[in-house]
């Protein structure tokens, strides 16, 4: 048998375990050593399997991403998050839709610091959907304004997916935190510009609430500083040069856990579980990668990205046209896959392809992040609207999934908009060099 035949098997096979539930690690590092002691013998296979692990977990580069989870997790274990969200209340919540566009702006923030969807959507649900139900928002708007702000922890910096997705393919990880910056901005601020209008046409969606005197504005300002102190400390570090990546994340951590323990906001109990979620994550994360790493090298010796590559080479099709066929399969494909098993299974083989096609590969990172953000809004999986709904048990989640569609619909114009305008994403990389 070939071996592009039998890396095609391959492929389907790790279809199979994804649908049937197996761990993504699991299926990744079953399907790779098989496929490779198919293709090589079992010999090779299982040198692979064992030296694999060792070189995968004590890369460097990898190191940055407990770093930067650790810091997400002391600000939200010490509470930061509740003043960040009255602090921005205080500015904007008067406004039409303002608790709305305040959930937005919140989750920005904490993005910035947690760079997780997960984080962040859990977080927000926790602390605005109480105070939005409070002031009798409606169910629909309140829930997809949480979903889709969760979607800005994995593009705005620190994004621990775009440093999964350097780690992939070989792009600098530096360079990628600082692309996701704009783009993560434009899609804050178009949120917020839709959920005005929303209002603005049905004012019944969100009552409007009780304006703040400027002392109290300014007093809310105290809230604000240590996010903005973290994100300058790590991610301006990161673009003038300061700091690599990994040291970035390692100031970031230890200067959030100094800030909650000088206002005495962690408890011990706390820590541990600060440490513990983080552990769990970073484990999950390098074992992931451990599988892909072993995965892709079954697809090389199949030779299956090279015949793709190939033929798509040789068709006589635009590179626009070749671009959005791929994003359309990666929609599909987000419908049904969790993101970091699609970023394994795919990259392999569409990563040389979209270079091939003369694109930016820090360009095409961020591109995929936003094709990732809309499975995460969309039925079967739409992991963010579950996350909301395993919060908030009194919605209905068909009535959550409903309501995400204009921020699902607003994804899809920041994603057309950086297709059209690649400068975007590019030019404050492009400053770095």
């Amino acid at each position: 048998m070939s071996p592009e035949m039998i890396g095609i098997i391959g492929i389907i096979g790790l279809l199979v375990l994804f649908i049937l539930r197996i761990p993504v690690s699991v299926s990744l590092i079953i399907v790779g050593t098989v496929g490779l002691g198919w293709i090589r013998g079992w010999d090779s296979a299982l040198v692979q399997l064992g030296t694999t692990p060792f070189s995968t977990a004590s890369s460097y580069s990898l190191s940055v991403i407990p770093l930067f989870i650790l810091m997400g997790m002391f600000l939200s274990y010490s509470g930061f998050g509740n003043d960040l969200y009255r602090a921005v209340d205080a500015w904007i919540g008067h406004i039409k839709g303002g608790l709305a566009i305040t959930t937005i702006g919140t989750s920005a923030m904490f993005s910035a610091i947690s760079g997780s969807v997960n984080a962040t959507t859990a977080t927000m649900a926790k602390i605005a959907l109480p105070e939005m139900k409070k002031y009798r928002y409606d169910d629909g708007l309140s829930t997809s304004c949480v979903a889709a702000g969760g979607t800005l922890g994995i593009l705005i910096p620190p994004s621990v997916i775009l440093v999964l997705y350097g780690i992939l393919t070989m792009e600098p990880i530096g360079k990628l935190l600082i692309a996701g910056l704009v783009p993560g901005l434009l899609q804050m601020f178009l949120f917020m510009i839709v959920i005005y209008f929303m209002v603005l046409r049905n004012p019944s969606l969100a009552p409007v609430t009780e304006k703040k005197t400027f002392k109290e504005k300014i007093v809310s300002l105290n809230s604000i500083w240590p996010f903005l102190f973290l994100f300058a400390l790590s991610v301006g570090g990161i673009y003038f040069g300061f700091f690599t990546p990994t040291e970035a994340g390692g100031i970031g951590a230890f200067g959030a856990f100094l800030l909650a323990v000088v206002t005495r906001r962690l408890s011990w109990k706390d820590f541990l579980n600060s440490l513990n979620e983080t552990t769990r994550l970073t484990a999950m994360i390098f074992f992931i990668l451990i599988g892909a790493d072993i995965f892709s090298k079954f697809l090389a010796l199949s030779k299956i990205p090279v015949v793709i590559t190939k033929f798509v080479s040789e068709l006589a099709l635009p590179s626009t046209i070749i671009l959005i066929c791929i994003l359309i399969v990666y929609f599909f494909l987000g419908m049904f896959l969790e993101g970091i098993a699609i970023y394994v299974l795919t990259l392999p083989v569409v990563y040389p392809l979209i270079t091939m096609l003369g694109y930016d590969g820090i360009w095409f990172g961020v591109v995929m992040i936003f094709v990732m953000n809309m499975g995460l809004l969309t039925p079967p999986l739409g992991l963010s609207v579950y996350i909301i709904s395993g919060i908030v048990k009194d919605v209905p989640i068909q009535r959550i999934f409903k309501g995400v569609t204009p921020m699902l619909l607003t994804i899809i114009l920041c994603l057309a908009l950086i297709v059209i305008f690649p400068e975007i994403v590019t030019f404050l990389p492009d400053l770095m060099r």
